[in-house]
């Protein structure tokens, strides 16, 4: 430890993402990147943003990124907050919107950066359980609480719930924001957006990581009333102005923009998952109902660890989590049809 760090450094517990390999020839299903790479019109949109203008700073309004967002979504620009990918966008509204006296509610199996962001931010959280199922159970968040927040389908389960069950949660606590983290809800859920124009206290976040397969361009958004926004814009000015730079604000609007390349790419995920939810049931495995770009799994007579390791000797990555009540399953990325048939043949081959 440092005897130069801020008091709250060494309390810290980070979040540790998932490998990154150097080495090529290992096939990558642990982060959940798209297979199918983005749109020619990001590329060519990065390309012509690519010239001596880059001296200057980008618009720190993001004004042309939040108008297509908001036209494809329905709503005002001034209802669109755009960030340096959707951690970033989460951590302002950790800061904004969730620093009160009573805990924050999350789910036990969940996104594992949000307990990461309480701690950084000082605040209280309770987490609650997933029911055997390993669903979310709204009933059980009906108690006091400084804030919820869920994504919708969760991580690393892929369970979705439906838009009624996120009203249950609005209208039970509608003195406290409500964030839904919509990082995979293009790939079978339904969203929230439409819910923001009756909704005062709630927040939906998104990525362009996922379906549109800008992992590596780092942009993301939220969608809330006026008020929520604000609160978010008042928190980014005081710490970085420019979040998103002059290529990173160009490829997005293209991505945005293009809706046939985001649904052909879409549609062949969700194609792949039902093949390999069938595919890995064959071998065995429990494989929970996914609504997003990857599935949960696990083995009843094989232990998670050894599994993830075993298929790591033979080339491949799945994502493992040593975590209570999850340490026997795998979360598995849906790449191609070739990628995912290597996975089950070399699972296949495992004994």
């Amino acid at each position: 430890m440092s005897r130069f760090w801020s008091p709250v450094v060494a309390g810290l517990s980070p979040y540790v993402p998932g490998e990154q390999p150097k080495q090529g020839t290992l096939l990558k299903l642990n982060t959940n990147e798209n297979p199918y790479g983005p749109s020619p019109a990001v590329l060519a949109a990065i390309a012509a943003e690519t010239h001596e203008g880059l001296r200057l700073y980008p618009d720190p309004l993001s004004t042309t990124l939040r108008t297509a967002i908001a036209e494809r979504h329905g709503v005002g620009g001034e209802q669109v907050f755009v960030g340096n990918g959707s951690d970033e966008v989460l951590a302002h509204t950790f800061h904004a919107l969730l620093q009160h006296d009573a805990p924050l509610l999350t789910p036990d199996i969940t996104y594992s950066f949000y307990p990461v962001y309480c701690g950084l931010y000082g605040i209280p959280h309770d987490a609650v359980p997933l029911d055997d199922a390993m669903q979310v159970r709204v009933a059980e968040y009906r108690r006091p609480c400084g804030g919820i927040i869920l994504p919708n389908p969760n991580a690393p389960t892929g369970i979705a719930l439906p838009l009624a069950d996120i009203e249950t949660l609005l209208r039970d606590h509608p003195d406290q924001v409500v964030v839904i983290d919509e990082a995979y809800v293009d790939f079978g859920a339904e969203s929230a957006i439409p819910l923001v124009a009756r909704y005062e206290n709630l927040l939906v976040i998104q990525t362009l990581s996922k379906s549109r397969a800008l992992a590596g361009l780092r942009v993301g958004f939220a969608i809330g009333q006026r008020p929520l926004i604000e609160g978010l814009e008042r928190v980014k000015d005081s710490f970085n102005s420019y979040p998103l730079d002059r290529l990173a604000q160009a490829g997005a609007t293209a991505a945005i923009r293009d809706e046939a390349w985001f649904v052909q790419s879409r549609d062949r995920i969700v194609a792949s998952r039902a093949w390999l939810t069938e595919a890995l049931g064959g071998l065995g495995f429990e494989v929970l109902p996914s609504a997003a770009n990857f599935v949960f799994a696990r083995h009843p007579a094989r232990a998670g660890a050894d599994l993830a390791a075993g298929l790591r000797s033979r080339g491949v990555l799945v994502r493992h989590f040593r975590t209570k009540r999850i340490e026997d399953w795998l979360r598995i990325t849906v790449g191609t049809d070739a990628e995912c048939a290597r996975l089950v043949e070399t699972l296949r081959g495992m004994k």
